[in-house]
């Protein structure tokens, strides 16, 4: 059965084991790219490992991580827009840009033992329910509309367009060749 809690200090060290057994994830990236300043230096965030752990430690660095049982198996990554200020074809994002997000989800992981099982959807979900707890807003995401195309999920790090379109998010405007900005307002939990 799998389970979704957030990425904290508590769950750092089953996210840390997930990273590290999948060979740093994308070639050791951490899932920092989207923490670096755009208009930064190259390895302004190195080490990665020591920088997302503090990230996570100071609140910076959300994600709903799915588990099975004790073992993390992948994630969806959101956080503040300030705290996530870097996007893929940002050159293209901020050429028709009208304004920005409060919050932005930019990617997934998804351990290659637990690809095509749901992970993705189940993380997903459960971002929106932590954003919303969080006080809700205009959530924004980058998938990837892979409708009829092959193509392999272990470069779909943007989640994919239908995916997202379940959920309710609309397509704002197109950003790369299959790279879509879409936009949806989450409503706060009244506590």
């Amino acid at each position: 059965m799998l389970t979704v809690r957030p990425l904290d200090d508590t769950t750092w060290p089953a996210f840390a084991r997930l990273v590290e057994g999948e060979g740093g994830v994308w070639g050791g990236c951490w899932c920092i790219g989207f923490h670096l300043d755009p208009n930064g230096p190259k390895g302004q965030c190195k080490p990665y490992r020591e920088t997302k752990e503090r990230f996570v430690h100071e609140g910076k660095a959300l994600a709903a991580l799915v588990f099975e049982g004790d073992e993390a198996v992948g994630w969806c990554q959101f956080g503040r827009t300030d705290d996530l200020p870097n996007i893929k074809n940002r050159k293209n994002y901020e050429a028709s840009l009208d304004h920005l997000p409060e919050w932005r989800i930019p990617c997934f992981y998804v351990g290659k033992k637990h690809r095509k099982k749901g992970v993705a959807n189940i993380a997903l979900t459960s971002a929106l329910e932590q954003i919303a707890s969080l006080g809700g807003g205009v959530v924004e995401a980058y998938p990837y509309d892979v409708e009829g195309m092959k193509t392999s999920s272990s470069f779909l790090h943007g989640g994919t367009l239908a995916m997202f379109e379940r959920l309710g998010f609309e397509r704002v405007r197109l950003i790369g060749k299959t790279q879509w900005v879409v936009r949806k307002v989450v409503v706060p939990i009244s506590r």
